[in-house]
């Protein structure tokens, strides 16, 4: 295993550099896509005269701090937004990922659960660790330890990510009971029409809100069998996607328990779900 045989070599094992030049070009597309879907519902806005984001980070910041912020804000919303989009097509891909690592970093200062944000920070970081983060679209095949410890870090802040998310499934008994994810689809059923911003935000399908959304005895059963699979998914998917017999099977897996994921919150885990699913590509160095 490819993985092992780095570690045991002190990182000089070469590798397929184009892995982490692919990542870079899903890293900059996901990133763009992101701060593109910024500017809209109040995104823009965030920080206008007298509302309410303003005031909170001026609680948060001080007077003077605030206004800093939020004289830097639109700016830098266009800046990185650009800096994302070279670091995609690979146009001076250094200077363009500490831009768009320093635009999402600004998040950090007004989001109240910045996970995102630290999770993109962190493979980011991978990134800018690697040797060679090619030029343009183009993606070199020929093998090369310039970007073995970055594949490396990347499967290992993936694989944390997983267990540490099965972990504390596992600690929750009311996700593996199912009520968890019973009540939060009831829920939303019942108040969906009511939600602000409601295009984009969620993607239920009627099929699962109908069946599976009325809080039965029934509909817990399912969801406690929904919550064993997502667990064992997580603690599964890091072992097979190093397996190449299984890699494929992994993938098909990891990107349909994703596309589940993001139904309940599309636009707020993109970023999740993208970078995520992204990484896959460094498994199979």
């Amino acid at each position: 295993m490819w993985f092992f045989d780095a570690l045991a070599s002190g990182f000089t094992r070469p590798t397929d550099p184009g892995r982490l030049q692919l990542f870079r070009i899903i890293f900059g597309t996901v990133l763009t896509t992101r701060f593109t879907l910024a500017l809209g519902q109040g995104g823009w806005d965030r920080f206008a005269p007298g509302s309410l984001s303003l005031r909170l980070a001026e609680h948060r910041l001080g007077p003077r701090r605030s206004r800093l912020l939020a004289a830097a804000y639109r700016p830098a919303l266009l800046i990185r937004t650009t800096a994302a989009l070279a670091l995609a097509l690979g146009a001076a891909p250094r200077l363009a990922l500490l831009v768009t690592l320093a635009g999402a970093a600004m998040e950090l200062l007004y989001l109240k659960s910045p996970n995102a944000v630290r999770y993109t920070l962190l493979t980011g970081a991978c990134l800018g660790l690697a040797g060679d983060l090619g030029h343009g679209l183009h993606i070199e095949h020929t093998p090369s330890a310039a970007n073995t410890w970055a594949l490396c870090l990347l499967v290992l802040i993936t694989t944390d990510i997983y267990w540490n998310s099965a972990w504390q499934k596992i600690r929750s008994d009311q996700f593996r009971s199912g009520l968890y994810l019973a009540q939060w689809v009831h829920t939303y059923t019942q108040v969906r029409q009511h939600l602000p911003h409601r295009r984009g935000q969620y993607a239920v399908p009627a099929v699962v809100r109908h069946r599976l959304g009325n809080l039965t005895d029934r509909d817990v059963r399912l969801w406690r069998l929904i919550a064993a699979a997502v667990i064992t998914a997580e603690l599964a998917l890091p072992i097979a996607l190093l397996i190449p017999q299984t890699m494929p099977y992994a993938i098909a897996a990891g990107i349909a328990m994703h596309a589940a994921f993001s139904c309940l919150k599309p636009r707020q885990l993109i970023t999740f779900s993208g970078l995520t699913t992204g990484t896959y590509v460094a498994f199979s160095a």
